[in-house]
């Protein structure tokens, strides 16, 4: 097989993770971004290309590490010459977006893969796997918690063009709660302190009530504080059989109650590119191309949980739930 050629769009800080797998998977990588891309095309042996359409023209696989008002254009832009494409969450700014961006790859007949990387953390594909095996039983009520110093870059904290802290940070969590309970039926939604002139302040704590169409509820907290604060996630999943847990700041273990007592507790941090769980990502991603089989996640996984967020947002805006339906997350 001749080395597989992928282009990175973006030279952010995720850049480096995705760079780094990709290194570790033996492709050959180019990189374009209007800051930054001489310095990762250096430090990774990527060739670096001026302008994102040649560099889509280079290449086989677009990987988009861009802003998220950016994922949208730049997906189209790829599946228009159709290329395989990887976004990072969101996939684009808004639902509608979203749903098409998918149409377009499936009338193009291009893989297209959301980059929602939590699935591959150990802890959490743990869970999943006690969830669907029944060991925990009929699932009553999920926990979510994520939150970590306040980033820098303007873009982040504007709400209308992609930022903001439920589409940036929680929508992690957002994903998980459907990867692990299915469907949303509703979402409520609060944030404090309420978001001025479209932009988001700092420190700021959103928290977010999921209804599933199968009656489980998911509970989600994220928050942007203080420099210099440590970065802290937490889950917890519930059911009749019994509960799993997991806390970062306690450990790197899953935790468990008695019903799991033979739970896996070896979890390292990542020592090595193939360890990390961008690596797994990714890795996933090629064995789906390669065997035209399914991904971790699904486009339509990635539209709903964009749907979920928004929603969260006018919920916010209304004091009130905001009910979801098929047509609007596609699935």
């Amino acid at each position: 097989m001749s080395t597989l050629r992928v282009g990175l769009i973006g030279a952010g800080g995720i850049s480096r993770v995705h760079a780094d797998a990709w290194r570790a998977l033996g492709a050959e990588g180019s990189v374009t971004s209007l800051v930054g891309a001489a310095a990762i095309a250096q430090e990774y042996g990527f060739r670096e290309i001026a302008d994102v359409d040649e560099l889509i023209d280079a290449v086989d696989i677009v990987d988009i590490v861009t802003p998220s008002s950016t994922h949208a254009d730049l997906a189209l832009r790829a599946i228009a010459r159709g290329r395989t494409v990887i976004c990072e969450k969101p996939l684009a700014a808004t639902a509608a977006e979203a749903r098409v961006v998918v149409a377009a790859a499936e009338a193009a007949g291009v893989r297209l893969f959301p980059a929602h990387v939590v699935r591959y953390f150990g802890e959490y594909a743990r869970i999943k796997q006690a969830i669907d095996s029944g060991r925990l039983g009929t699932i009553a009520v999920q926990r979510f918690s994520r939150a970590g110093s306040a980033p820098q870059t303007p873009w982040f904290f504007r709400e209308s063009t992609g930022g903001g802290l439920i589409r940036d940070l929680m929508i992690h969590d957002i994903d998980q709660a459907i990867w692990f309970a299915g469907p949303v039926a509703s979402v409520f939604a609060v944030q404090n302190p309420p978001t001025v002139d479209d932009v988001v302040p700092s420190p700021v704590t959103s928290h977010v009530v999921l209804t599933h169409r199968n009656g489980v509820i998911s509970q989600l907290h994220a928050s942007w504080v203080a420099p210099g604060m440590p970065f802290r996630t937490s889950v917890e999943v519930s059911g009749s059989e019994g509960r799993m847990r997991h806390d970062s700041a306690e450990d790197r273990t899953t935790r468990t109650d008695a019903v799991l007592a033979d739970a896996a507790t070896d979890y390292l941090p990542p020592m090595s590119p193939q360890e990390s769980p961008y690596f797994a990502e990714i890795a996933d991603f090629l064995d789906a191309l390669a065997t035209g089989g399914p991904s971790r996640i699904p486009p339509a996984d990635g539209v709903e949980a964009v749907a979920v967020a928004e929603a969260a947002y006018a919920s916010i805006a209304t004091g009130s739930p905001v009910a979801l339906t098929d047509q609007e997350v596609t699935r």
